[in-house]
């Protein structure tokens, strides 16, 4: 089993000799949080309820969601399309302008 030598400024491995620079929490970039808000800029997170603002038509389907239609519980995900919810039994990715917080 190979044990880790911890020092002030790095790290070095007691078997082999290979040394690494230690990393401060604050430093590393993935802990950073995403900050997505809706419509009215209202922080949204996953497990809030939203309502659409306006009908959006779901592009290769010829169903429409119409405004006021609420979600399930709301996920918040990467991309562009910060929202990942089921709305009219439909799972889908939407973009947070189009919706509203329901308080």
């Amino acid at each position: 089993m190979d044990d880790v030598l911890v020092l002030a400024d790095h790290n070095e491995c007691v078997t082999c000799g290979h040394e690494w620079k230690t990393q401060a929490p604050e430093e590393n970039s993935a802990l950073e949080l995403r900050v997505v808000k809706d419509a009215y800029g209202n922080i949204l997170e996953t497990g809030d309820i939203v309502a659409m603002i306006k009908d959006l038509k779901l592009k290769g389907s010829s169903e429409t969601l119409k405004t006021g239609t609420k979600s399930k519980p709301i996920r918040i995900v990467e991309g562009d399309h910060e929202i990942d919810c089921k709305m009219n039994g439909i799972s889908i990715a939407l973009k947070a302008i189009y919706v509203k917080k329901v308080l």
